[in-house]
């Protein structure tokens, strides 16, 4: 599903470690926050050095042009840091107003530009990619809280998905091997 051949993993300012891998796909033609990180990296040399990014890594990418949205073209994310005027990814409150602006209207009336999908709404497509993904092995169904989990003694809960066993107490097949282990047990 991408472009490029090749996709660098590179630093963003707004991004929380504390949750999930600290990995998140960046889509700078439609993210309003992903632009103002790259336009960052590639416009300041002392930003790419501090990170350790090459300019290899970011001077030769322009967001490309993923979804139409009304309004806001096919890369509403530069229309919209432009017209705010967002100077860097540091502008958070440009930022939260920015993403307000193409967010929703960008799931419910944004059109799909290029791909399998396209000419589909964002909202149609978005499950059929995720099925064509999981489908094929290029994706895992992962889910997480969006918010921080305290427990009632006041412990923040760590949420994971691991094999793990659970008992059906009403499948017959577990009841009958429980019911012949305990005949053969002297019970008090």
């Amino acid at each position: 599903l991408a472009f490029h051949k090749t996709i660098y993993t590179l630093p963003m300012l707004t991004i929380k470690d504390d949750k999930g891998t600290g990995v998140v796909t960046s889509v700078p033609s439609d993210s309003p926050d992903d632009w103002a990180a790259l336009r960052d990296l590639k416009n300041k040399q002392p930003f790419r050095e501090k990170y350790g990014v090459t300019d290899e890594m970011v001077l030769p990418f322009d967001p490309v042009p993923i979804i139409d949205i009304p309004g806001f073209g096919n890369l509403s994310a530069v229309t919209v840091v432009d017209k705010l005027k967002i100077a860097s990814q540091n502008d958070r409150e440009k930022l939260a107003e920015a993403k307000e602006m193409v967010y929703l209207k960008g799931f419910y009336e944004g059109v799909m530009d290029v791909g399998d999908f396209k000419g589909k709404t964002v909202q149609e497509a978005k499950p059929l990619i995720k099925d064509v993904l999981l489908k094929d092995g290029g994706a895992a169904l992962y889910m997480e809280p969006e918010k921080t989990i305290i427990s009632r003694s006041g412990d923040e809960c760590v949420v994971a998905l691991c094999d793990q066993w659970y008992l059906d107490y009403g499948e017959e097949s577990w009841k009958e091997a429980t019911r012949a282990a305990l005949a053969n047990m002297n019970t008090f």
